[in-house]
C-alpha cells in the first residue's frame, strides 16, 4: 500500500463535503484547529452550496473532490461531514493523478465509500473525526488525528469487553460503517476481505437491520475470510415495539461464533465523541487479551 506523505507545518489541508450540506459556522472550529497545527486551510469552491440535503448537486461535490485530488499544493483532504451522498459521486472521479501523487483522505461514516474505493487503488486513508465533530470530539480523538497526519506512532490499548474473543492477528485493516459497506457490496468499490482485519461501526439503525447486514456478510463468506474483527461504536440503535431480543454486540457475537479469530469489542471509533484515528489499508497487529486489547499501527 502507498503511504501518503505525512504533513508538516506550512502544508495545506483542503476541506470539502462529498455528502450532506455544511455551514461556515460549523467549519470555524476545525479551521482554527488546523491553523493552530501550523497548517494552511482551503475549502472547496462549492462546499457551502445546497441541493436538498446535499452540499451542492453531484457534479458540484464531485468537482470539489476532483480539484482537491488534482491540486499538488494540497497535501490532505478532509471531508467536512458524512450523512449520505458520497456513493453518488465516486464513479465521477478520476483518481489517476491521486494514485501518482497520493495524499491523505480523511473522514468516516459515509466516507467509508472513499476509504474502500481508494484502498482498492493501493493507497492508505484515514478514518477519523471530521470538522463537524470538532466541538464535541474528545481531546484524545483530536490528538490521534494530528498524530496520524504528522506521522507519529499510533498504538491503542483498550479495556476488555465481556464479548471479546482472545487471540492475536496480523493483517491489513479495512472497513468502516457497516451500512455503507453493505451498500457497496458487489461494486468496484468493495475491497477483497481475504486475511484482512475488519473494523465495523454503525449509527441509528434498527437491530434487526444490523443482523440482516451481518448475515449478508456471513453468507458472502466475508467473516470466513478475515483474520480478525474490531467492533467500534454501535450507537443509538433502535428496536421495534416487539423487541428484537439481542443488542448489537450480542447479534455480532452470535454471527461470528463459528470462527476462531480474535474479536475486539467496544473499540473507541465510530459515531462517538472519542472517535480515534485508524489508518485504513495499513498492516496492523491485533492482540486481544484477558484484560485489554492492543492495536499497533
Amino acid at each position: 500500500m502507498l503511504i501518503p506523505s505525512y504533513l508538516k507545518p506550512g502544508d495545506t489541508i483542503g476541506i470539502i463535503s462529498t455528502a450532506r450540506k455544511i455551514s461556515k459556522s460549523e467549519l470555524k472550529p476545525a479551521i482554527k484547529l488546523f491553523e493552530d497545527w501550523g497548517l494552511n486551510v482551503v475549502t472547496g469552491k462549492n462546499i457551502f452550496n445546497s441541493c436538498n440535503q446535499f452540499a451542492g448537486n453531484d457534479e458540484e461535490r464531485a468537482s470539489d473532490l476532483q480539484d482537491m485530488l488534482d491540486n499538488d499544493d494540497i497535501k490532505a483532504i478532509i471531508c467536512a461531514r458524512g450523512g449520505y451522498g458520497t456513493v453518488r459521486i465516486v464513479d465521477l472521479i478520476n483518481f489517476n493523478n491521486f494514485i501518482n501523487k497520493p495524499k491523505w483522505l480523511i473522514g468516516y461514516s459515509d466516507i467509508t465509500v472513499l476509504h474502500s474505493h481508494i484502498q482498492n487503488l493501493g493507497v492508505e486513508t484515514l478514518h477519523a473525526i471530521m470538522p463537524v465533530n470538532i466541538n464535541k470530539a474528545s481531546a484524545y480523538a483530536i490528538e490521534t488525528l494530528r498524530k496520524a497526519l504528522f506521522g507519529e506512532d499510533l498504538k491503542y490499548e483498550v479495556k476488555a469487553n465481556i464479548f471479546n474473543r482472545t487471540g492475536e492477528a496480523n493483517g491489513t485493516i479495512t472497513g468502516g460503517n457497516l451500512s455503507v459497506l453493505y451498500s457497496i457490496a458487489g461494486s468496484r468499490s468493495e475491497v477483497d476481505f481475504k486475511d484482512k482485519i475488519l473494523f465495523l461501526e454503525d449509527l441509528d439503525e434498527y437491530l434487526y437491520h444490523i443482523e440482516r447486514m451481518l448475515i449478508n456478510l456471513k453468507r458472502r463468506g466475508i467473516f470466513r475470510q478475515i483474520s480478525g474483527l474490531i467492533i467500534g461504536g454501535m450507537t443509538e440503535m433502535h428496536d421495534n415495539t416487539i423487541p428484537f431480543g439481542n443488542d448489537a454486540y450480542e447479534i455480532i457475537n452470535d454471527i461470528v461464533s463459528d470462527y476462531n479469530y480474535p474479536v475486539c469489542y467496544n473499540f473507541p471509533a465510530g459515531h462517538i465523541d472519542d472517535n480515534r484515528a485508524l489508518i485504513l489499508g495499513r498492516d496492523i497487529s491485533l492482540k486481544v487479551g484477558i484484560s485489554n486489547s492492543v492495536i499497533n499501527f
